[in-house]
């Protein structure tokens, strides 16, 4: 059974940073897209930035674009390091995988979700 487990979520002050991981299990995830997207309240789950498992094609939302990094630790681990945080960034977070080939920034392109980990930036 394939799972996803997001952690790494809490409450930050302004300006501060977190690493968000996401733990894939069930089978390999070698080969797999992981995309990170969040979702504030009353708004609409939004695309954070997407990356190969081969770590070869990194994609981010104009909106993170220099403040958040995604990273692979390893075949089943990706983390998302975010930093110099704003109220704004306020969301729910979280990864998606999928085994189709290429950078998706739309939820349907993808099969797999996790429950998502909180971030509260604080003004």
């Amino acid at each position: 059974q394939v799972q996803l487990v997001e952690s790494g979520g809490g409450l930050v002050q302004a300006g501060g940073s977190l690493r968000l991981s996401c733990a894939a299990s069930g089978r390999t995830f070698s080969s797999d897209t992981m995309g990170w997207f969040r979702q504030a309240p009353g708004k609409e789950r939004e695309f954070v930035g997407a990356t190969r498992w081969s770590g070869a094609s990194t994609y981010y939302a104009e909106v993170v674009e220099g403040r958040f990094r995604i990273s692979r630790v390893n075949a089943n681990t990706v983390n998302l390091q975010v930093n110099s945080l704003t109220p704004e960034d306020t969301a729910v977070y979280y990864c998606a995988a999928t085994p189709k080939y290429g950078i998706f920034r739309v939820t349907t392109q993808y099969d797999y979700w996790g429950q998502g980990t909180q971030v509260t930036v604080s003004s």
